[in-house]
């Protein structure tokens, strides 16, 4: 009998020592000197010194089981740099688009965090956490007001994962609004504990016009992720100042437009994708449940009927 309430006992109290070790942790983000960090990593993934490079990538290619073998250069020592490597393209056809005139793919590989309803004007994040709509997309009335009460997926890519972002359907590119914000690691742990998570990080929201209506595609950055990149503009600037680019009334020649499946951005360094879809435009595909493993090109829903 004392054997066994010893060892309850010490059940209960490493389940409490990583509870509080958890806590801490997510305490520290919130002490941590987010941008000054992601400066430091972004120099240090760009060093090409093969001694200090080579470390790099073999120890994170050992660490995260990465699968070379779908990377168009299979070497993972061939690349310059780290972050070469980190946002490596892959090898023709291992990603393949699914087919069908009506069909959704899905932008990223990695997990699905969440996905549903966004319900008056908020968004699902994590077991008792929510986050605002019209904070997400940068305080505009008029640009939220179209996602009110529709339908979303944020899918979160993890150190392994292919760091490319594709198109979910083809679009014209409208707008895209640079957020600055904190950058909080997006990892599971974290987006369990720290509140409206997505509209406090550092953000570039895009929104395209499409067959179905107006469709965004949010990148979220995060601790370490020293850069995000988009097809038609490079990397983007660290700013304190929110930026807004009107490619709606660009010149017919300069009209940014993409297929479904075309790349359109990157991560340097690994992150969250949101989707934002119009109500009533779209039939998510059946399974698709928290923590289902995505890939690229793989089906995430149909335009409904009518659309």
């Amino acid at each position: 009998m004392n054997d066994n309430k010893s060892s309850s006992f010490n059940v209960s109290s490493k389940s409490g020592r990583r509870s509080r070790l958890a806590t801490l942790g997510v305490l520290e983000q919130y002490l941590a000197p987010h941008h000054l960090l992601t400066r430091w990593m972004q120099r240090l993934t760009r060093v090409r010194a093969p001694w200090f490079k080579n470390r790099q990538i073999s120890w994170f290619v050992r660490r995260y089981r990465v699968d070379m073998s779908i990377a168009a250069e299979t070497n993972p020592l061939a690349y310059p740099d780290f972050n070469t490597f980190f946002t490596r393209p892959l090898k023709a056809g291992a990603r393949p688009i699914i087919s069908g005139g009506d069909a959704i793919v899905c932008p990223a590989d990695g997990k699905i965090s969440q996905i549903g309803d966004v319900y008056k004007g908020r968004l699902f994040q994590a077991k008792g956490y929510h986050f605002d709509l019209l904070t997400l997309l940068g305080g505009s009335e008029a640009r939220a007001r179209p996602f009110r009460d529709s339908r979303f997926v944020t899918i979160y890519l993890s150190p392994r994962d292919y760091h490319r972002v594709h198109m979910p359907l083809a679009g014209r590119l409208r707008e895209t609004i640079y957020i600055p914000g904190r950058l909080f690691s997006v990892s599971p742990r974290t987006t369990q504990a720290i509140q409206g998570l997505f509209a406090r990080n550092e953000r570039l929201v895009c929104i395209f016009d499409t067959a179905i209506g107006p469709v965004a595609v949010i990148l979220v950055g995060a601790m370490f992720v020293a850069g995000i990149e988009t097809v038609w503009s490079g990397l983007l600037p660290h700013s304190k100042q929110v930026i807004e680019r009107d490619y709606a009334a660009a010149q017919a020649h300069e009209e940014i437009t993409l297929e479904r499946g075309q790349e359109m951005g990157r991560f340097n360094m690994g992150s969250t994708v949101i989707v934002l879809f119009p109500p009533d435009r779209v039939e998510l595909a059946p399974g698709l449940t928290q923590n289902t493993p995505v890939t690229v090109g793989e089906l995430l829903g149909t335009m409904s009927p009518g659309v």
